[in-house]
């Protein structure tokens, strides 16, 4: 994974600049959060593709049926309440539906 600035530029603009976000380069892309957890993350695959990554929690597998969402894997393990979605193709209403799932999450989760 790589960063990509179109992407993370992207992804901050959505997100906003609100209390308790803040972000953090780290598994090779930015990640996002929410009063220090984890909300949202853009980056490369090793492919080269751009895409989104939004953790909705373990349990909100309905986050499941929202489209173009692909369950994270890393290495042979799958990362339960993570979604990769490719940026190429998700559009901005596509993005804030995604990021409403995730903020929901994350605020439902005590802060750090």
């Amino acid at each position: 994974m790589a960063v990509d600035e179109a992407v993370t530029l992207r992804m901050r603009a959505a997100l906003g600049d609100g209390p308790g976000i803040s972000e953090k380069r780290m598994m090779g892309g930015v990640c996002f959060f929410l009063n220090r957890n984890m909300v949202c993350g853009a980056d490369r695959s090793k492919e080269g593709e751009p895409r989104f990554m939004f953790r909705v929690g373990k349990g909100n597998d309905a986050a499941s049926v929202l489209p173009e969402g692909v369950p994270m894997v890393l290495g042979d393990r799958p990362m339960r309440g993570f979604y990769f979605v490719d940026a190429e193709r998700c559009d901005d209403a596509l993005l804030r539906r995604w990021l409403d799932v995730a903020l929901a999450h994350a605020r439902s989760l005590p802060p750090k």
